[in-house]
């Protein structure tokens, strides 16, 4: 990243300079900008550019620099930088200021006459550090190639309780002897680099234009930079929805459909058990069958590479259908196990087995379903996913008696809540308790939740509605994820209070650094800023792994990324996959139980280094999200990547290329 020092300008100037998009990311020197503080407050809380604020007490005083800084980091300064030669009492003042509003603490040393010998150099920076910096910035005069070379060295020393430095020091030679270390400090790790506007501006001798930083740094690499993206329905609710319209008495009408594999063969499935399915644009009017228990006549069901329908529709289809029936499909689905649906099943009185490869010991489709589904009280383990407690939650309402599910440990549980919320719109009512930490639950952190258990009333019956379905947050993550790391990414249509599992990208994308804004039309914007590792439980968001762990591979340091377990069956072994997709893209990964960690390195550094992914050619292994990340991967590899599947991602975004190729040719 390349930072833009700003110094000597109006606050209309200063805007103007903001809206360049070639202006990554800038410091206002405060002691050198006469801002009011409301001119301040707008800057700093406003301002999609991540923002240094600068104040150096030499300029203005101690008294003056802490006020202004107060102002800007009160009002949302990404950055607050202060000397370490600072008072002690300004200086604790500053680290709870910075700690209370988020803002990152910049401790900066600064030496305009000479590079102090190696144990000064050690001793300015772990001061640095105890004075509570998130990253170090040591400024010192060079009068030689060797001193720049001592700078340079302190980018592989280990300070104590600081194992890597990566992404935490700033450090570079000024005068024309340092020069060169303002772009090598980027290629060991800098999480930026500081320019000037211009010649005539520069901040501190031997400083590098803005212009001439980005050609030495960029080259010919321009980025993605994406406006006015179109994201598909959500399948989760869309296939939901359908289903319970089609079980419902009357017409219901959904709005917000878009075409994809999996939604269209919820679509068919609704036919084939006896609804009518009219298309009108983006409406779906559908007139349900008035399903009771015993009543639907349906004795086969084509799900096609659906997984989620699979699993809704077995325990749907026990309920309401005659007592036998078969689930075929297509494509992947035939080689992903069901794991666990058999015993689960069993609780309730349904049996499964296999039509094909019937001394095969894990259930496959094509697969036979016999018996009614009997109401009652069952325990299952959550380590079997969301997707057939979801068919059970759609499917005992329609038992003649009460029912009791508890789910053990449970993963994915926003999926479940997105089944209820279907479930409450199509007029079913079913009661939930959390069991766990309460004031975790309380602040919807749903990983201390030890179990779920839901309460169904049965003899209940869907009635038709008028249902939005969403826009999709796992199909907007790729492009999110692609603002990010190269440019910026602007995408409408979702919904920031969804109950969409896939919406913790937000919380991802501020947790490793980017800036992430909502527009005033809903708008979500996502821009590059530098990125820090980080760790993340994706239990509750499996579909999101593939383009996370891109994400990481550009994150100075080792991310940790939890919920391995739950990719093994997915439309490929995710996790074996990632594994393989960042091997052979250069990335240091590895497994570790239920854990992955990825080793990431800034875009500059991999820019500066040539250390670029690799091209060639890759398999997604015919799975939709694997495919998708390697595309927002090829952005940044050293040559073509190749794709063996890119229709793949036809199953859940059959627009996705086109969309994609948006921020390929706005650069």
């Amino acid at each position: 990243m390349i930072c833009t020092s700003i110094q000597n300008k109006t606050y209309g100037q200063i805007l103007e300079i903001l809206s360049d998009p070639l202006v990554e990311m800038a410091e206002i020197r405060l002691d050198r900008c006469e801002l009011t503080k409301e001119q301040i407050e707008d800057l700093f809380g406003n301002s999609d550019t991540p923002l240094i604020a600068t104040c150096r007490i030499e300029e203005v005083g101690e008294a003056a620099a802490e006020k202004l800084l107060k102002m800007a980091i009160e009002a949302g300064a990404r950055f607050a930088d202060l000397e370490i030669e600072a008072p002690s009492s300004m200086s604790k003042e500053f680290q709870k200021l910075c700690r209370r509003h988020g803002t990152e603490i910049i401790r900066s040393y600064h030496n305009f006459t000479e590079t102090p010998d190696d144990e000064m150099l050690q001793k300015a920076l772990a001061r640095c550090f105890r004075y509570g910096a998130d990253i170090a910035k040591l400024a010192l005069r060079c009068n030689s190639r060797q001193d720049a070379a001592r700078i340079e060295a302190l980018y592989s020393i280990v300070l104590e309780d600081i194992p890597s430095l990566e992404g935490r020091l700033i450090a570079f030679g000024m005068g024309e002897e340092g020069k060169a270390s303002r772009i090598e400090c980027l290629k060991r790790g800098a999480p930026f680099s500081y320019a000037s506007l211009s010649e005539d501006e520069a901040t501190a001798p031997g400083q590098w234009t803005t212009a001439q930083m980005r050609q030495a740094v960029y080259g010919d690499f321009t980025g993605y930079h994406a406006r006015n993206l179109k994201m598909p329905a959500s399948k989760s609710f869309a296939q939901r929805a359908i289903l319970a319209a089609a079980l419902a008495s009357g017409t219901s009408r959904l709005s917000g459909y878009s075409p994809c594999g999996d939604t269209d063969a919820a679509i068919e499935a609704a036919r084939q058990i006896g609804a009518t399915v009219r298309k009108d644009g983006d409406m779906l009017e559908i007139r349900g069958t008035a399903a009771t228990c015993g009543s639907l006549e349906a004795d086969k069901i084509d799900t096609g590479e659906s997984g989620l329908l699979t699993r809704l529709l077995i325990p749907v289809m026990a309920a309401a259908g005659k007592g036998k029936f078969e689930v075929d499909g297509r494509g992947t689905l035939l080689r992903r196990p069901l794991n666990g649906a058999a015993s689960i099943m069993a609780a309730y009185g349904v049996l499964l087995s296999n039509i094909e490869n019937k001394d095969e010991r894990e259930l496959y489709v094509p697969l036979e379903v016999r018996g009614k589904l009997v109401p009652g009280a069952a325990e299952v383990p959550g380590s079997s996913g969301s997707q057939l407690v979801s068919g059970l939650l759609m499917a005992l309402p329609l038992c003649p008696s009460d029912s009791e599910l508890y789910v053990n440990e449970p993963k994915s549980i926003p999926y479940m809540y997105i089944t209820l919320d279907v479930l409450r719109h199509f007029g079913v009512k079913t009661r939930s308790e959390m069991e766990g930490d309460a004031e975790m639950l309380e602040a919807e952190d749903w990983s201390s939740c030890s179990g779920i258990r839901f309460k169904i009333k049965g003899g209940q019956r869907y009635n038709a509605s008028d249902f939005a379905i969403e826009g999709d947050w796992s199909a907007a993550a790729n492009f999110l994820v692609a603002g990010a790391l190269y440019g910026s990414a602007e995408v409408s249509g979702l919904d920031t209070r969804s109950l969409q599992a896939d919406l913790a990208i937000v919380d991802i994308l501020v947790d490793a650094g980017a800036v992430v804004s909502q527009l005033e039309d809903d708008s979500i914007c996502v821009r590059k800023a530098p990125l820090e590792a980080f760790e993340k439980d994706l239990n509750n968001a499996p579909d999101l792994f593939p383009i996370v762990a891109v994400l990481a591979a550009f994150c100075a340091g080792e991310s940790r990324i939890s919920g391995v377990g739950r990719l093994s069956s997915k439309e490929s072994d995710r996790a074996a996959a990632i594994l393989e997709m960042l091997g052979k893209l250069g990335v240091e990964a590895r497994g570790e139980g239920d854990d992955m960690f990825i080793c990431g390195e800034s875009l500059s550094s991999r820019l500066l280094s040539g250390r670029l992914l690799r091209g060639g050619e890759y398999s997604s292994h015919h799975d939709h999200r694997m495919a998708m990340a390697l595309k927002v991967a090829s952005i940044a590899a050293e040559s073509p990547i190749i794709i063996d599947d890119e229709a793949c991602t036809e199953k859940s975004f059959p627009d996705f290329l086109e969309e994609f190729q948006k921020g390929l040719c706005n650069r």
